[in-house]
């Protein structure tokens, strides 16, 4: 458990919680103990849905740490592009945990907070939440992984529309252009990305897992590689237990109870 990302586990869901007051920001610090606490998640076999928030009711995290970057300006090139490949290291190990991953909005989501959500499977806002990618007005822009991971959501144009604009929308819109899931009412996302995570945690690991390998790596194929990756990991989940328990509970008409393996 660390100072500033904190976890607990109930019933198969994992809750992660960034508590950096007063936004959440995400510091180097916050980006350390993030990979700690998902690489711990990835092997605790109590775990098969995770739920990503931020603490209080301001934010789920409104961007980087700006108070870290002028420490930046003198550091080599080099530097900074090894800094900034180990954040999108840590986050892609987030996006490609083998365990769906729910991201609650409960507040500001800009910057590396945006980046952060978009790294998770789903994201589910609260009504009051605004979502931006303002680095444009600092004279940046987003560096990890905003530029590739938004415009294969929500389209190129969209995409390059807020982030050269730099301005935030509210979660209805995001809701609209398909960067939010669910857009819950102020006070009840946490009950909502709840109600959501329940239900997954209710079904089998082996087959949420090959779901997300399925997109994940059959995305960034051609339909045709992707439609054989989808073949073998098809017939590979055939050679479960939770195939064999999920077939029978339909034949004997209850419900089936899942082991994960």
């Amino acid at each position: 458990m660390g100072e500033l990302v904190r976890y607990e586990v109930e019933d198969g869901i994992a809750t992660v919680i960034i508590d950096n007051p007063p936004m959440n920001v995400l510091s180097r610090q916050v980006v350390t103990e993030l990979g700690e606490i998902f690489r711990g998640i990835a092997i605790d076999p109590n775990v098969v849905v995770v739920i990503l928030t931020g603490a209080g009711n301001r934010a789920f995290m409104a961007g980087a740490d700006i108070k870290e970057f002028p420490g930046w300006l003198d550091l080599e090139t080099e530097e900074l592009k090894r800094n900034t490949l180990k954040t999108n290291e840590i986050l892609n190990e987030i996006a490609n945990l083998s365990k769906p991953t729910i991201a609650y909005l409960n507040g500001y989501t800009f910057g590396g907070g945006c980046e952060l959500a978009l790294a998770c499977d789903i994201r589910i806002a609260e009504i009051t939440t605004q979502l931006g990618l303002p680095e444009v007005k600092l004279g940046l822009f987003p560096g990890g992984g905003g530029t590739q991971r938004l415009p294969r959501l929500v389209g190129e144009a969209k995409a390059k529309e807020l982030m050269f604009l730099g301005e935030p929308i509210l979660a209805e819109e995001a809701h609209k252009i398909g960067l939010v899931n669910q857009v819950a009412p102020e006070g009840k996302g946490m009950e909502t990305a709840q109600r959501m995570a329940r239900k997954m945690a209710s079904y089998s690991l082996e087959a949420l897992g090959r779901i997300k390998v399925s997109v994940n790596e059959g995305m960034q194929q051609s339909l045709e590689d992707g439609l054989e990756l989808e073949a073998e990991l098809f017939a590979d989940i055939f050679s479960t237990e939770d195939v064999r328990e999920g077939v029978q509970a339909f034949l004997e008409k209850r419900t089936p109870t899942f082991q994960h393996c």
